[in-house]
């Protein structure tokens, strides 16, 4: 019997089983056969703790043709995937990665708790070697050198393995000066350009192989990049509406953060994950460029998502969306635990986003819906609210019951072609109504709109 065929069934006459397909190779070349193709960057890092081996092995079951690795060298030479050159923020120790032995390091461990949720299990930092022995020979592999000084020895590294310039793929920043070196080893390269340095591409573009250009970038200076002719991979991709706006310019790849959502295959949920300890995928706070430390935190053993941070807030329930009905409620229910906002603040529900763009509490937003919010004196509140506009128009105002720190608030929201529905459900089933049909999107947003060191919290949100 062949070596690779399955064994026929026995006496009973059943039909062989077939041969597994072999799982498919992907090579810089056919990272463009389909487009827009996703690079997990960091290893997808709203999904799993960054730069780890969890991460990458996770983003590749997800389907991912390619990878992208920060790469820095320990004070004895050891090459580690880590994308900063100290470990305060991932590991909570700050050590330079530079100063410190391998031997140190690698008894520490990336703790995304914080940013993940606190069931998030601690990781080792990587070697390169690992990763490269796992995936350089069936997938294409980003390689970013984060401390600038170790071009030699990772071009020697990559040189070590097989086909490495049909899989490998050196990134740098468009300034950096590592390019010419790696172009005469025969590799190809993409260079990023960040805001500051969009004035450079013209006189740079035609040193790379492929371009990188931030999210933050204009429609304009997108399409300048694409219309040099070189293939352009944006960066850093976490939502759908900036894959979709991506796309529609012309881009061909997504440095990705996001695998599963972006590629569309988690359903909506019709119930939160907070219990799981861990952020569902597609759930995003308002922003991920101010750090860790402002984002919301959960608490899985309670099933209860908590905004903490003292600054207006929102919390894009992605994994929830979007919710395709004609006719359907959200349902949810908030507290503030420990003290209660001034009567101008309040917290509540953004609707009928039309994407996943952020909602902004009283900040112009890119995305228009209605916000339902209620303050602790007991008024709730629908609010209609047009993308580009700070402030929103008083759609309805019921008046019920003022809150009491530590008390559950129950709520539901009902949505219909006509009409919009709200009511209180914790107390007398006090209820307001608008006939609007503005917005129908499938997106929302959990909210809070107060500047004072207290947390609000949430918990059983529910489609209905």
């Amino acid at each position: 019997m062949p070596a690779n065929e399955e064994p026929r069934a026995g006496a009973s006459g059943g039909s062989p089983s077939p041969t597994p397909s072999p799982a498919p190779v992907h090579t810089v070349r056919s990272l463009f056969d389909s487009s827009p193709f996703q690079v997990a960057h960091r290893g997808s890092w709203d999904n799993w703790p960054e730069h780890t081996m969890t991460a990458y092995r996770e983003a590749v079951l997800a389907g991912v043709p390619a990878l992208e690795l920060s790469v820095c060298a320990t004070a004895d030479g050891i090459l580690v995937c880590h994308h900063d050159t100290d470990t305060a923020r991932t590991t909570g120790k700050n050590l330079v990665i530079g100063e410190t032995t391998w031997d140190e390091l690698s008894k520490l461990r990336v703790d995304a708790r914080q940013w993940l949720g606190p069931d998030t299990p601690l990781e080792p930092i990587p070697l390169l070697t690992e990763v490269l022995d796992a995936y350089a020979a069936t997938h294409v592999i980003f390689l970013e050198d984060k401390q600038g000084s170790n071009t030699r020895p990772l071009l020697d590294l990559m040189d070590t393995y097989p086909d490495a310039h049909r899989h490998i793929i050196w990134k740098q920043s468009a300034v950096a000066a590592q390019i010419r070196l790696v172009t005469e080893r025969g590799y190809a390269s993409w260079g990023y350009f960040t805001g500051e340095q969009m004035s450079l591409l013209a006189e740079r573009y035609a040193r790379f192989t492929f371009l990188g250009i931030n999210t933050l970038a204009t429609d304009e200076e997108i399409t300048a990049a694409v219309a040099t002719g070189k293939p352009v991979i944006c960066w850093e991709v976490h939502s759908r509406a900036e894959r979709d706006r991506l796309v529609g310019l012309g881009v061909a790849g997504l440095m990705s953060a996001n695998v599963p959502y972006l590629a569309d295959q988690v359903s909506p949920e019709t119930a939160d994950r907070f219990g799981d300890g861990h952020r569902a995928a597609g759930d995003l706070p308002w922003t991920v460029k101010q750090g860790w430390s402002v984002q919301p935190q959960l608490k899985g053993a309670e099933g209860i998502l908590r905004l903490q941070a003292p600054m207006n807030s929102s919390y894009r329930m992605g994994s929830m969306a979007p919710v395709e009905p004609d006719v359907y409620s959200i349902e949810f229910e908030m507290r503030w635990p420990d003290r209660l906002p001034g009567v101008e603040g309040h917290a509540g529900l953004a609707f009928g986003q039309d994407n996943d763009m952020p909602y902004r509490v009283l900040i112009p937003s890119e995305v228009g819906g209605y916000h339902f919010v209620f303050r602790p004196n007991g008024e709730m509140t629908l609010l209609l609210r047009h993308a580009g506009e700070a402030d929103g128009l008083r759609l309805a105002v019921v008046q019920t019951e003022a809150a009491t720190p530590g008390e559950w608030l129950s709520f539901k929201i009902d949505i219909s072609p006509d009409s919009l529905r709200f009511s209180r459900l914790d107390s007398l089933g006090w209820a307001g109504m608008a006939v609007e049909r503005s917005y129908r999107g499938g997106y929302f947003s959990l909210t809070r709109n107060y500047a004072e060191d207290f947390p609000v919290e949430f918990r059983t949100v529910a489609i209905t």
